[in-house]
């Protein structure tokens, strides 16, 4: 096997510090084609699907590819915007403000990117660009707040499989939850506070989580107690009674028992027990997305709403909001510490001699570079 070298490299560069943001990704476009990549890659990860190879992918492409990108393709182009995916046009801005907020903190230098574990830009798109950039030392921050195998996991794998082609592998650290990180809570009951305030208290808050198979909480997935103690941890902030809150479950497929109670038959339920008012939470979402702006805010409101349910209010995700890129910042300085660019006692003039000096002894010794 030819790794991949460093060709360019120079004695006494400096090297700033990687930071890979990554996310689930998006379709290129609303299109029954383009859903069709997506849903290849997506769907054919053994993270997501844990099935055996040889029975699950004749299903995925002998059926599932034939019928599900049409109707899929039909809900994106239900909240694609001017900007493309919402998915992706908020990742991008949330990667910018990270960028913005970590170049104020850090003493030295630093260069966060966007890689989505599916779709484009590419986990290995964007490892690519910090490696030539020179970066010695990665950060991976996904952006899941809750652990699960099918999520942090596979992205770990996607972060493994291409670092295995590089001769020269970075330092490594990789964020794997942050459910209970008091930042993080604290952003989201900010939202629901300003939802209360601009709607009005609902008689009843739903967190609404994307749910995954039963089984693999039977195999020791975490993820269903994450979500647990996310909502018990918001709650709490809020000083919210237990039967004014719910934590449910959505984008279940197929035919397989899933994680408990189900978003929709909840929200149906209590539609038909004449609840007055819903807001409906989604915290384990980074940014809006498909599964938050029509599943969420479309369909289940429908369903609420239909049921007879008086009024719906989904509260959006944290997406960029100044509060939520100071947790996720605060997460970066964290786990950053012990490497030379987030040393406090760093003084730029003595890095840069100390780099003059490196280069100096690298060609005296017959370097080119």
């Amino acid at each position: 096997m030819a790794y991949r070298g460093d060709p360019g490299f120079t004695h006494g560069a400096p090297s700033p510090l990687g930071v890979l943001v990554a996310n689930l990704g998006t379709p290129d476009a609303p299109t029954a084609p383009a859903v069709r990549r997506y849903l290849a890659e997506f769907l054919a990860d053994p993270r997501v699907v844990e099935l055996p190879r040889w029975k699950w992918l004749p299903i995925l492409h002998g059926i599932i590819l034939r019928v599900r990108p049409r109707h899929a393709a039909e809900a994106y182009r239900k909240v694609w915007t001017e900007e493309g995916s919402p998915l992706l046009a908020i990742s991008r801005r949330q990667t910018a403000a990270l960028q913005a907020a970590l170049s104020s903190r850090l003493p030295g230098p630093v260069r966060v990117v966007l890689g989505m574990r599916y779709g484009a830009p590419s986990i290995a798109g964007a490892l690519e660009e910090l490696r030539a950039a020179g970066v010695r030392r990665l950060l991976v921050l996904p952006l899941y707040p809750q652990y699960s195998a099918t999520t942090t996991a596979s992205t770990f794998d996607a972060v493994a499989g291409t670092l295995a082609t590089w001769r020269w592998v970075p330092e490594l650290r990789f964020l794997t939850q942050y459910h209970d990180d008091p930042g993080y809570v604290r952003a989201l009951v900010a939202s629901v506070r300003e939802a209360w305030a601009s709607q009005g208290e609902p008689d009843r808050l739903l967190f609404s989580f994307h749910g995954l198979p039963r089984r693999y909480l039977e195999a020791g997935d975490p993820y269903h107690c994450a979500c647990q103690k996310t909502a018990r941890l918001v709650t709490e902030a809020l000083g919210l009674p237990r039967e004014r809150w719910a934590l449910s479950f959505q984008s279940r497929v197929g035919r397989e028992e899933w994680l408990r109670p189900y978003t929709d038959e909840l929200l149906k339920q209590w539609g038909a027990e004449g609840v007055q008012r819903v807001h409906v939470a989604c915290p384990g979402f980074s940014a809006d997305c498909l599964e938050t702006l029509e599943e969420i805010g479309q369909q289940n409101r429908g369903f609420f709403l239909e049921a007879g349910g008086g009024s719906f209010h989904y509260v959006p995700a944290l997406n960029d909001r100044p509060d939520h890129i100071a947790a996720l910042a605060d997460l970066v300085t964290r786990q950053a510490q012990g490497w030379p660019e987030a040393d406090a006692n760093r003084n730029p003039a003595d890095v840069a001699a100390e780099l003059a000096a490196s280069r100096a002894r690298a060609l005296a010794m017959g370097a080119t570079r």
